[in-house]
């Protein structure tokens, strides 16, 4: 119990008190730099030992000893309009929007990988993988500034540690990484009558990650790489935190998932072809949300996650790009339904995972035989959702005409690497 804590709580040092947006729904699209400049491919191409949680088959790439280090900034740009309290004492009143201030987000992750004959490779990862958050908190319900978000606050933070083994043989590498998730969860906000605050919760998750790829030079096609990978959904629990948020408007009895918010499964193949210093990779994902406690009662449904990527590589340079796209998750609820109402609230004020298309770009420089340096530039263009709320309003006035919750989500990320063989 008490190594259970301590790793807790390097866990906690480790992602640092700035919440984490991500682009597949809460998930970040690939792994340190090299991957995101090209659209978060990584299924069928070795980044080193930057595949651990991409694709553990593929850190047999690493020809010795490989370490990366990483850090990404993310600004996140989310802006939010509910004229659900507003509209309560049965007018028609407009709500101006507010930014969130939860825009800027520091997410480190570190990578090793050794070689221990010409078949085996092992390696470990710890990476901040996921995350999400809002802060309306200075926007006071009834007050000049109000946007309608009731104060909402919310805080998710996803770690995964993995220890990545890959085999090799016979142009097949087939890889396994046990996986420690690491989450925290905090939400706060108005309830009808006060204020909620309970603070943050965390959660250790177990799970695992399957990978394989075939290189097809053993029958004379040079350059072309094909990969699988499966990831299990990892239960997760934080105590005291949805269950409150759902109480205090009244819906226990209608979302039974309580405090449960599981990470969900994933599944997804690659191809990856390489000629003349020229790579193009192709990855396909699905993140099953529906599948997903807490996610799934919410009303998200699973994602198709497609990306696309491209690498010229000198002995001393590489430019890379990508283009990355998977449909909004966190679909409508019925909004003349009180529970319908409350879902589309909570998504968009707390949970806003709409973003969709991700145009990416990078590079890379060969400082020496052993040193390596890299960067990547995301950018996710606007996506802006409006959704029914009626029946919340209602629920505060009877004679209370419709309501929307309105939100609008765009996203810049920056990422630096470094990897250093040995």
């Amino acid at each position: 119990m008490k190594k259970t804590i301590k790793l807790a709580l390097v866990a906690t040092m480790f992602l640092g008190v700035s919440s984490a947006f991500a682009t597949n729904g809460d998930v970040m699209i690939g792994q340190a730099a090299k991957a995101r400049a090209m659209g978060g491919v990584g299924i069928a191409t070795s980044f080193g030992s930057e595949s651990g949680l991409a694709n553990p088959a593929l850190i047999n790439s690493v020809e010795n000893k490989e370490v990366t280090g990483a850090v990404t900034f993310f600004m996140p740009q989310v802006d939010f309009a509910s004229n659900a309290a507003a509209n309560a004492g049965g007018t028609d009143v407009d709500v101006s929007s507010a930014d969130s201030e939860a825009d800027f987000s520091v997410i480190p992750e570190i990578a090793f990988a050794h070689r221990i004959d010409k078949n085996f490779v092992y390696g470990i990862s710890m990476t901040g993988v996921a995350g999400m958050g809002t802060d309306y908190f200075d926007n006071t319900v009834g007050g000049a500034d109000d946007n309608g978000a009731f104060e909402m606050k919310t805080e998710l933070q996803i770690m995964k540690i993995a220890i990545p083994l890959s085999y090799e043989k016979s142009g097949f590498a087939f890889g396994l990484a046990p996986i420690l998730q690491y989450g925290s969860l905090q939400m706060s906000h108005k309830t009808l009558s006060g204020f909620l605050d309970n603070g943050a919760s965390t959660d250790i998750g177990y799970g695992v990650e399957l990978g394989m790829v075939y290189n097809f030079k053993n029958i004379n096609f040079n350059g072309l790489t094909a990969g699988l990978v499966y990831k299990s959904k990892i239960k997760m629990e934080y105590d005291n935190t949805l269950s409150a948020s759902i109480g205090a408007f009244g819906l226990s009895n209608a979302i039974t998932s309580g405090d449960k918010l599981d990470q969900p499964a994933e599944f997804g193949v690659g191809l990856s072809y390489n000629i003349d210093g020229h790579t193009v990779a192709f990855d396909y994902r699905n993140i099953s949300w529906a599948s997903a406690t807490g996610y799934s009662d919410f009303g998200w449904e699973d994602q198709n996650v497609f990306a696309l990527g491209y690498e010229y590589a000198t002995s001393a340079w590489a430019l890379r790009a990508g283009y990355n796209y998977a449909k909004n998750p966190v679909s409508e609820q019925d909004g003349t339904t009180y529970k319908g109402a409350i879902q589309n609230f909570f998504n968009l004020s707390g949970f806003p995972g709409i973003v969709e298309s991700h145009i990416t770009f990078g590079g890379g420089y060969v400082v020496n035989n052993a040193l390596t340096v890299d960067a990547a530039f995301i950018y996710a263009p606007e996506v802006s959702v409006s959704y029914n709320t009626t029946a919340f309003t209602e629920s505060l006035n009877a004679s209370a005409p419709d309501s929307t919750a309105e939100v609008s989500h765009s996203q810049i990320g920056f990422t630096v690497a470094a990897s250093y063989k040995f």
